[in-house]
Parts: structure tokens; sequence; C-alpha cells
């Protein structure tokens, strides 16, 4: 059987997914606390950088993966309107339940699915049928085959929609040591302290370790069928977003 990183172990390839799983489902409830506290609040920036370079306007259709608790769904969704349409999918039940009811609770009642995005259940995109976007936050370096879910999301996209991949990457070299420091002795402390699970934060920070680096990403969008990839490095390159341009 093939097999694959899970973090720094290796395991098989059927295996990935349902370790995912558990990692998501353990810290669904505490997921947004988490990301406040271990981004000092960043990650909100981020998300409305990756939002106002998105451009969503009136009428468009959007598909977020990976999407979680919905908080690229929600900027999305406003911005579309009642003439347009965000899907919110994730392949966690608990993290979608958790998006779902907090995007209800702010009146938005968007359409759900629980979906690997491997296998997208959306038809190919054409001229007048398809996803003007798709956007996938912190979601893609957890996928078993990220080849193939790039795929997917190039498939269902119309020709010249555009892909939105934001991801911790590669930080600055003078950041390297401090960014060690706090991904596997800060992180895995606070998963402990506030959401009661210091190994699924470890696994977290080690995921990042094992993400491509930025050239490596753009060239894998590239194959996949974007015809045109930029890169925006921020926070001195602990994050990435990518945008791709479908052929």
């Amino acid at each position: 059987m093939a097999q694959t990183h899970f973090g720094y172990q290796t395991v098989d390839e059927a295996d990935k997914a349902s370790r995912v799983r558990g990692v998501f489902d353990s810290v669904a409830t505490r997921y947004d606390v988490m990301n406040d506290v271990l981004s000092f609040g960043l990650h909100r920036a981020w998300k409305a950088f990756t939002v106002a370079v998105a451009d969503v306007r009136p009428g468009m259709q959007v598909l977020d993966i990976a999407g979680g608790t919905g908080d690229l769904a929600r900027a999305f969704a406003r911005r579309a309107g009642p003439s347009g349409r965000v899907v919110l999918t994730d392949i966690n039940q608990a993290m979608l339940a958790v998006g779902r009811d907090r995007l209800l609770d702010e009146g938005l009642a968007l359409p759900t699915a629980v979906c690997d995005a491997e296998h997208l259940p959306f038809p190919t995109g054409m001229a007048t049928a398809g996803f003007d976007l798709v956007s996938v936050a912190f979601g893609l370096r957890n996928m078993t085959h990220k080849e193939a879910a790039l795929a997917e999301m190039a498939r269902v996209l119309k020709p010249g929609g555009r892909l939105l991949v934001l991801e911790f990457s590669k930080p600055a070299p003078l950041l390297q040591k401090p960014y060690d420091w706090y991904s596997f002795g800060f992180m895995p402390l606070m998963g402990k302290l506030v959401a009661g699970d210091a190994d699924s934060y470890r696994y977290l920070a080690e995921s990042i370790r094992m993400h491509p680096d930025p050239a490596t990403l753009k060239a894998m969008m590239v194959t996949a069928g974007f015809g045109h990839v930029d890169v925006h490095r921020l926070a001195g390159g602990i994050v990435a977003l990518h945008v791709g341009i479908k052929c």
C-alpha cells in the first residue's frame, strides 16, 4: 500500500484522512479561539487580505473548500449577495457543523456539504456554469493527494475562474529559529492549556513543515490547469496566498 506523511509520521495513504479527521474532531469547538491565540489575531488580517484579493461581486458563484468554521464563506456571502451563491464544504463533519451554526446565528443560510476535496461533488465548470472562485484556507496541507485536489478545484471552475490558496508557508531565514520555537514549543503548550490537546497542535506544526514551498506549490497549480499563478507572501513568508487563473 502506498504511504504518505501525517506530520512527521509515515502512514498508509488510506489512513491519513481518518487521522486528519480525528485531529479536527478534537479541536473543532475551540478552533476559532485557538486561531486567535496562536496567530495573535493575525489570521484575521490574512483572511481579510484574501477576501480583498478575491474581489467577490454580486451574483458570483463561490466554493469554499475546507471552509471549517466559515470565516471566508461569511465574507464572500455578504459580497455575493442574494443573486450569488457561496457553498461551504469540509471533509470534517464536526468543523462544518460549527461553521454552519455560526453562519445561521448571523442570519446566513448557506449550502453546505461534507465532501473530500479530491472528489468534489460538483459538475465540471463551463463558460455558462460552474464556480467563478474557489478558495481553500489552511486546508490544502492536510490533503493526502494535493495534486488531485488542485486538479478537482480547476475542474469545477469556469474558464478564467480563480483559485485562492491561503496556507502556511516557509518563513524568511531570519525568522526560522524563533518560528521553530513557536511551532514546537508554544503551539503544543497552548493546545494543551486552551484546547486540552497538545498532540493535535504538534501535528499541525509538523504538517506546516511538510507542506510544499511557494515555488513548488505554484508549479503544482500550473500542472493542475492554472495558466497564471501569483504568489503573495505575508508575515515574512509565514503565510502565502497563491492565486491561480484557470486556463
